[in-house]
């Protein structure tokens, strides 16, 4: 299982970005996809989820200004990100929940994450 997260970037206080999380690897069912950050000095902390069934949690400092979504077919998720602010300035980290089977019929569970994108956002 890998997972590939992109669409970090520069951005002035008040603009949007839209990240992206693509997962992959054989035979591989995606369940939950979350988007956590951690900012310098800072611990990880969780910013949105979703499930495969499209039900959404979010953090309450982000309410309202972010939107999690996702294309089931891609095994990609999306997290678009509006009226950024600077103390949001963090790596932006994509993680899922995965289910596939071995060759020998096992159910292998786990949880992947994907090497973070940076995103600063200038005041």
């Amino acid at each position: 299982v890998q997972l590939q997260a992109s669409g970090g970037g520069l951005v002035q206080a008040g603009g949007s970005l839209r990240l992206s999380c693509a997962a992959s690897g054989r035979r591989l069912t995606i369940n939950t996809m979350g988007w956590y950050r951690q900012a310098p000095g800072k611990q990880r902390e969780f910013v949105a989820e979703i499930t495969s069934g499209g039900t959404t949690n979010y953090a309450d400092t982000v309410k309202g200004r972010f939107t999690v979504s996702r294309d089931n077919a891609k095994n990609t998720a999306y997290l678009q990100m509006n009226s950024l602010k600077p103390e949001e300035t963090a790596v932006y980290y994509c993680n899922a929940d995965y289910l596939f089977y071995s060759e020998l019929g096992e159910p292998v569970v786990g949880r992947e994450w994907g090497q973070g994108t940076q995103v600063t956002v200038s005041s």
